[in-house]
């Protein structure tokens, strides 16, 4: 009976059904599509364990929290018990962030005081020309007609003493330091309070004339000298900032606000109680306890595959960048934590695993975040999912240091227009200095690079299968395929044929071509141990198996070339995905043949001693690339003559028995993909019985004259 559409109309009494047959709907969407590699126990307990030292760094400061902390108000009035001196912690982390990028010295620029004295010269003499000739019609300085009275009444020496207070008020304003950013309305204001003694007519023609001349200008430049030499007192200080507090004086009043010095001398004479919260605690660390359950089931819903040491890999490096969140606190650089973990996790477990992982790293912080940080978490977590995403499309290393080198540069191009953002909205900026934001770029950068030097020797301990870890290994000149295609030739060319069947019925899918294809090629190095046994080898020559005249002894030598190519695959170190190519590629089929020469002799004898060991595909790499195998031959001994119907007709009778022998029930492929599979093969076929011309010979002629 056919299923009901969920939006047919149904009684009020099947509601419940229907609600039944949607939540079972929705966790075959969330369920894996292959079988999952097993785990076992001990395993999960090391993940668990894992997990546990994540949730433990990431709720570490919940375990002690002060009673008291700055800027709350007091409870009580408090005097100092005794003479004392203090660190001052604020002072000294103010001191802690001057000794960066940030100390710049700047000094006034005399080539450009001289230009703007200059300006304000000229603005000067005409002044005094409209001042001896009130009618000399429109100048360069508009005069209110209360102005030009005022300077006709003026007699020469107080008009010349005038002119010498608004030379001497710019003196003055030019020493204090200039910025082109300055609003007009400020540097009038300026140069009226410097021109106080004057009379109002004087005083506000004088600061607009001073004001005219400086704005939109700066006079600042960089010391170098200046710069150096204060980075050097900073660092040669003796002796760490202090307090000094006297016997009975007042530390804070109560309902006063608490200061950063009151709360270091209070802490220092131990009224600041840190009592443990076990309640805030056990949140903080079941929050992250959770998202680290999170990060290893969606890597697993996504990467069916994936191994307890590739899962303990992604939690150990939360773990590392939990551990650095907590001993850098607010001079962290999200960036650095953030986007090279997610680059190398998702090229060597997948977009999916790296987005989770960025997720549970973006949001589990041990300490509260400021502004600043807030902004600079929310860029680096954006250039971190572009990392991701970007990382699953290389195909190369070369590709790969490229984005190693993008990636900085566009978080310091995105910070920059952000920092310019919010320099014209007038709020206060959320990120650091220019210089800052270089400098973290370039620590990012090194950082990416670092990372990609050492993610082979990644690859190879914890099993990880790059993209360009799978071209590299399907290269035609490896040690291993160069010994197939040698020792045999006949199996290196099947191997081939089976390539283009297995990647067309791949991409046909939207599996995995680059996996298929690298594990076509490997999938049977296990016949090098006698490549005479297997008919693509022989050529015209004897075929061993009959004089040998054994069905059950060429069933074991068929079942060996499985277990040879598994003890090849960990000789030449091939990674898990590759190796299992080897054993599933058969499965637990029959061997048909032998089988038959066998129930000939003893029609008793049980099927299972001429079934492959298996196990079955537990992927749909895997079982495509059966498929492949079962279907080239057939494939290559069609009659030219045969209609692409017929052909199709063929691989889908093939393709079905091995759907009836159970072949296919864990590798995630369902009737649709097998049809676009069945096609797939087909096309191909019909790409390689295309027709050629025949070219005329010419006789041969000799080579005497």
């Amino acid at each position: 009976m056919e299923n009901p559409s969920p939006y047919s109309v149904v009684r009020p009494g099947s509601f419940l059904r229907l609600w039944r047959q949607l939540w079972h709907r929705l966790l075959r969407l969330e369920t894996p599509r292959q079988a999952l590699a097993p785990w076992r126990w001990g395993d999960g307990v090391a993940i668990l364990v894992m997990a546990a030292l994540v949730a433990l760094l990431s709720s570490w400061p919940s375990l002690a929290e002060p009673s008291l902390r700055p800027g709350i108000p007091s409870p009580f009035t408090v005097r100092a018990p005794k003479e004392a001196t203090v660190v001052d912690t604020s002072a000294l982390e103010q001191r802690r962030s001057l000794l960066g990028s940030r100390t710049h010295v700047q000094v006034a620029d005399p080539r450009v005081d001289h230009e703007l004295e200059q300006q304000l010269e000229a603005q000067l003499k005409e002044v005094g020309r409209l001042a001896h000739t009130p009618q000399a019609g429109v100048g360069a300085v508009s005069l209110t007609p209360p102005e030009r009275q005022w300077l006709a009444s003026l007699p020469a020496a107080d008009l010349n003493q005038w002119q010498q207070q608004l030379r001497s008020a710019q003196r003055r304003m030019l020493r204090q330091g200039l910025v082109a950013s300055v609003a007009r309305s400020q540097l009038e204001e300026a140069a009226a309070m410097q021109l106080e003694s004057l009379p109002p007519p004087g005083r506000q023609l004088g600061a607009r004339l001073v004001a005219e001349s400086l704005l939109g200008r700066n006079n600042l430049r960089l010391d170098p000298t200046l710069s150096k030499r204060l980075i050097e007192d900073l660092l040669t200080q003796q002796g760490l900032p202090t307090i000094s507090v006297g016997r009975g004086e007042l530390i804070v009043r109560q309902g006063q606000l608490i200061s950063p010095q009151s709360y270091d001398v209070l802490d220092y004479f131990g009224l600041v109680n840190r009592r443990p919260l076990p309640l805030a605690w056990l949140a903080h660390f079941s929050e992250a306890l959770a998202a680290c359950a999170v990060i290893v089931l969606l890597s697993r819903r996504w990467r069916a595959t994936l191994e307890p040491r590739q899962a303990l890999l992604a939690l150990a490096v939360l773990a590392v960048v939990q551990g650095f969140k907590l001993w850098l606190g607010l001079a962290v650089s999200p960036l650095a934590l953030l986007v090279p973990p997610t680059l190398l996790l998702a090229q060597g477990l997948g977009t999916a695993s790296g987005l989770a992982w960025l997720a549970g790293a973006a949001l589990l912080w041990p300490m509260p975040l400021n502004g600043v940080l807030d902004g600079r978490v929310m860029v680096a977590a954006a250039v971190a999912a572009a990392a991701a995403v970007l990382a699953g499309r290389q195909r190369s290393r070369a590709q790969l240091l490229q984005l190693a080198l993008m990636l900085p540069l566009g978080a310091l191009v995105l910070q920059w227009l952000l920092l310019q953002l919010s320099s014209l909205l007038g709020t206060e900026a959320q990120l650091p200095l220019p210089a800052d934001l270089a400098g973290e770029a370039l620590l990012v950068m090194g950082l990416l690079m670092v990372g990609l030097l050492l993610s082979p020797l990644v690859e190879s301990a914890f099993d990880l299968l790059t993209r360009a870890r799978l071209l590299e290994l399907a290269d035609l000149e490896r040690p291993l395929l160069r010994r197939l295609s040698c020792e045999a030739p006949g199996t290196f060319e099947h191997t081939l044929m089976i390539c283009g069947l297995a990647e067309e019925g791949a991409r046909a899918i939207q599996a995995d071509v680059d996996l298929i294809r690298t594990g076509a090629l490997y999938h049977d190095v296990g016949k090098l141990h006698g490549p005479q046994w297997f008919i693509e080898n022989q050529g015209d020559g004897a075929n061993p198996h009959d004089e040998l005249d054994d069905p059950e002894a060429s069933a074991a030598i068929l079942q060996a070339h499985v277990d040879e190519g598994l003890r090849l695959a960990r000789r030449y170190r091939l990674p898990r995905p590759l190796a299992d190519f080897i054993p599933e590629h058969q499965g637990t089929l029959k061997m048909g043949y032998f089988l038959h020469q066998a129930r000939e002799r003893n029609p008793e004898i049980p099927e299972e001693r001429f079934r492959y060991r298996g196990p079955n595909p537990r992927s749909r790499e895997t079982a495509v690339l059966m498929l492949a195998d079962g279907c080239e031959a057939a494939l290559r001994s069609l009659p030219p003559n045969t209609s692409e119907t017929e052909a199709r007709a063929m691989v889908r009778r093939l393709i079905d028995a091995r759907w009836r022998d159970g072949q296919l029930a864990e590798s995630g492929l369902g009737l649709a993909e097998l049809e676009l599979v069945v096609r797939s093969f087909v096309q191909v076929w019909r790409r390689m019985r295309h027709r050629r011309i025949p070219y005329p010979i010419a006789p041969r002629r000799g080579y005497s004259a």
